[in-house]
């Protein structure tokens, strides 16, 4: 995936071995939804292989003159093939760091040397320390680099001076002559970098809506734009390809949630007179009813996939100002006139005020329920248990891969110390990562315990935000163990 200053998109092919969505898509609570788990994913930020995370020491130091800057080009092994990569590759404080991207994920530097005209880093990939030896010879590194069972060769040419923190944050603050840029860039490297953009979206009607798009551009508002150019990523129909959304959009405190014909308001942020909401059934919203507004907002969500992921990425979208107001249900970004009812049938009105989507998702938030249901519990944690004495039953949370080797392993010590008659694996919030860890450390030491893989004894639960990685490795328990999905 390659990132420029303007605005980053996520154009991950759907079959790449490590989920550049990673746990980002995972649920931390259903109430919380999309307030920080899109916001991670949409940022490409490749949360499975442990961006910004501290795996493994550094080795030696840099120096004024050490090699530093952006570099471009590419990384070939026979596991992954050829891909485009880039290296930024900072030196502060006379320790390296830096992000290495790849359309497989975002690795961070974590330390590294330079002597002469080799270098040596180590990045951080998950659980496991990543290596690169170069030579650097004129504008050119050359060498190799090893990572978790797989390796191969780097060729890269440096291009300019190393990014500042922060340079390609996703905004909407762009003028005409950039967006007109933006644009350009995301039609010319969704069909380079996609698989197969347009299995389903042909590519002469891709065409048109990009240059429909780029007739109209100069007037139109950065939530307009994005929401149109958003439109067109999710015609191409998986559920891997979408934009960004700039982690200061706009989020409203509440979370909703469709149950039958009603929608209900399950959550709120715990601040104001938000708690007058909870548990009301959300009737309009700016005297729209709010079924035909969510029908607009499915737009906004990949065309091909299920309709139940579908739906509840809507429903996430209820309350994200940025694409209200891009498709103009809303006439501003930060506020909108809600219609509810209680349980009496009594009608209200009430003015929501949005918050920036990185603050709201730190504030605590307040649930319609008293007591949270057990797959709800700990929304913090990517991977916990509990054994149940009274069901003979092991309940495991599987909702992200961080550090799965030695969560799975003690999850597998107490199997063999309790001895279970039942397992019951949920992966109902389990949004993505590296399939591979999860093949690797949980299913297939599970299908080796004879008193457990047996029909009736193994129990995996899926759902509508079982995802990407999620889904590969549901259906490796389903061909691997004797689960009942």
């Amino acid at each position: 995936m390659t990132l420029r200053p303007n605005k980053r998109l996520n154009l991950a092919a759907p079959q790449l071995k490590r989920d550049p969505l990673g746990g980002g898509m995972s649920l931390g609570s259903l109430t919380k939804g999309l307030m920080g788990a899109r916001a991670l994913a949409l940022s490409g930020l490749a949360a499975a292989v442990g961006l910004g995370s501290a795996c493994g020491q550094a080795v030696g130091r840099c120096k004024l003159g050490n090699p530093t800057g952006y570099f471009t080009g590419t990384a070939t092994s026979p596991q992954s093939g050829r891909l485009e990569v880039s290296l930024n590759l900072r030196c502060a404080d006379g320790r390296y760091d830096g992000t290495l991207v790849t359309p497989v994920g975002t690795f961070a530097i974590t330390g590294g040397d330079a002597a002469s005209s080799l270098l040596h880093l180590q990045f951080a990939a998950g659980p496991d320390v990543g290596t690169i030896a170069a030579t650097v010879s004129g504008d050119t590194l050359r060498g190799r680099f090893a990572v978790s069972g797989d390796s191969g060769v780097m060729s890269l040419r440096w291009i300019g001076q190393a990014r500042v923190v922060g340079w390609d944050a996703p905004t909407l603050d762009l003028d005409a002559a950039r967006w007109h840029e933006d644009l350009a860039f995301f039609a010319r490297e969704i069909a380079a970098r996609h698989a197969n953009a347009f299995h389903s979206l042909a590519r002469p009607r891709f065409d048109s809506l990009v240059t429909a798009l780029d007739r109209n551009l100069d007037r139109l508002n950065g939530d307009q734009v994005y929401v149109e150019m958003d439109r067109i990523a999710n015609r191409i129909g998986d559920a891997h390809t979408f934009l960004a959304i700039p982690g200061d959009a706009p989020k409203f405190p509440f979370a909703v949630r469709r149950f039958g014909a009603q929608y209900r308001v399950i959550g709120v942020v715990r601040a104001g007179r938000n708690d007058r909401i909870l548990g009301a059934r959300l009737l309009k919203i700016q005297d729209k009813p709010v079924a035909w507004v969510t029908e607009r907002l499915l737009a906004l969500t990949p065309a091909e996939e299920h309709s139940s992921l579908r739906q509840a990425r809507a429903e996430d979208f209820v309350s994200m100002g940025l694409m209200l107001h891009g498709l103009g249900l809303t006439p501003t970004r930060e506020a909108m006139t809600l219609t509810l009812a209680d349980d009496a049938g009594q009608q209200f009105r009430f003015e929501a005020h949005a918050l920036p989507l990185n603050i709201g998702d730190t504030l605590p938030w307040t649930d319609v329920f008293t007591s949270a249901p057990l797959y709800l519990q700990h929304p913090d944690q990517p991977f916990w248990y509990q054994y149940l004495p009274e069901a003979s039953t092991i309940y495991c949370s599987f909702r992200g891969y961080d550090n799965l080797s030695s969560r799975a392993a003690d999850l597998l010590a107490l199997v063999d110390r309790v001895r279970p008659e039942k397992l019951v694996i949920d992966m109902r919030q389990n949004g993505g990562g590296d399939y591979t860890l999860g093949l690797r450390y949980l299913i297939d030491p599970i299908s080796r315990l004879s008193h457990l893989n047996r029909r009736g004894h193994l129990f995996v639960a899926i759902g509508t935000n079982t995802f990407s990685a999620g889904m590969a490795n549901a259906a490796q328990f389903r061909t691997h163990t004797a689960a009942i999905l």
